[in-house]
């Protein structure tokens, strides 16, 4: 069993038996083990209440704590990253995000995110009713997921469009190829979700989660895969990709939510890293003058080139 406060967890072991710093690497799958050795070596572990070395061996009965370090505050930089700009005003922006492009500086990405990109284009004309890191970020699509993101340049902006979300007046409609073949024409997926208690940057479905609500719908049916339309009725973190694992379809190319991918990612050669899910449309009502504004993206030429390559059934 564990048990998660922020950075602090603990871990009680059920017959897990071995080197301190081999079971803890095996638990914290996204952690190497020069890391947990370093958090142990800086008495960042402790077993049954006290600091031990790397090397301790454990019976499989004890209970342990780990804590993570804060991270420390990001500068952040504005760098000259082109951006597709497909809608501008005052108070707006409408972005078609590449993917491999971080929304955010975090742990790990400090620079060349979209973030970065926007305060070398609008220096500080952009809201900042979130915290430091996310300005102008109303809401978010993962590094490896393309397509259609808004940007408020103002906090009137980001307050207008954030109730948006809340009350589900903001559409974000995707398109994903997903393993195996899916048998329903159309469904809901109505599964709570939560943050995975051994892997930083999973999450989980999970009936102690939060509500997500995802729809779909079937476009086309290939050999082995499926090509879905999926509409965000919440905004979870990688609530897509977690569903869809959930019911047995992972989104091919998924590099977390991957399961049964090995096998078919092998067959096809024009795989890039990353999965196969575009945020391909977006509607929302505008912040200032309560237009329906409506959007939409076409699927970037790597997703388009492997849908050239499948055999339709």
């Amino acid at each position: 069993m564990i048990n998660t406060n922020k950075d602090l967890h603990t871990i009680v072991l059920n017959g897990e038996n071995g080197r301190l710093d081999k079971i803890l690497t095996q638990l914290f799958k996204d952690e190497s083990r020069s890391t947990i050795q370093k958090l142990i070596k800086d008495q960042l572990v402790t077993v049954d209440g006290k600091v031990e070395k790397a090397n301790f061996k454990l019976l499989g009965n004890e209970t342990l704590t780990i804590t993570f370090p804060e991270i420390e505050p990001l500068e952040l930089v504005a760098e000259d990253i082109p951006l597709d700009i497909v809608f501008e005003d005052d108070d707006l922006l409408v972005i078609n995000k590449p993917a491999g492009m971080v929304v955010h500086p975090s742990k790990g990405h400090a620079s060349g995110t979209l973030v970065n990109a926007l305060l070398h284009y609008l220096g500080n004309n952009l809201s900042d009713s979130t915290d430091a890191v996310r300005p102008g970020i109303v809401h978010r699509i993962d590094k490896d997921t393309s397509g259609m993101i808004v940007i408020a340049k103002n906090n009137y902006a980001h307050q207008k469009l954030s109730e948006q979300l809340v009350d589900h007046t903001m559409g974000r409609v995707y398109i994903a190829l997903v393993l195996g073949t899916v048998e329903a024409n159309d469904a809901v997926i109505e599964v709570p979700i939560r943050r995975s208690t051994t892997s930083r940057l999973r999450w989980r479905a999970d009936k102690e989660g939060k509500y997500a609500l995802t729809t779909f719908e079937v476009l086309k049916r290939y050999q082995d895969v499926t090509l879905l339309q999926l509409e965000l009725k919440t905004g979870r973190t990688h609530q897509i990709r977690v569903h869809m694992e959930h019911i047995g379809h992972p989104i091919v190319g998924d590099p977390i939510y991957r399961s049964g991918m090995n096998e078919f990612k092998t067959s096809l050669s024009k795989l890039k890293d990353g999965q196969l899910l575009h945020a391909a449309q977006l509607h929302f009502y505008h912040p200032r003058t309560n237009e329906l504004m409506e959007f939409s993206s076409k699927l970037p030429s790597n997703f388009s080139e492997i849908l050239d390559t499948l055999t339709e059934i």
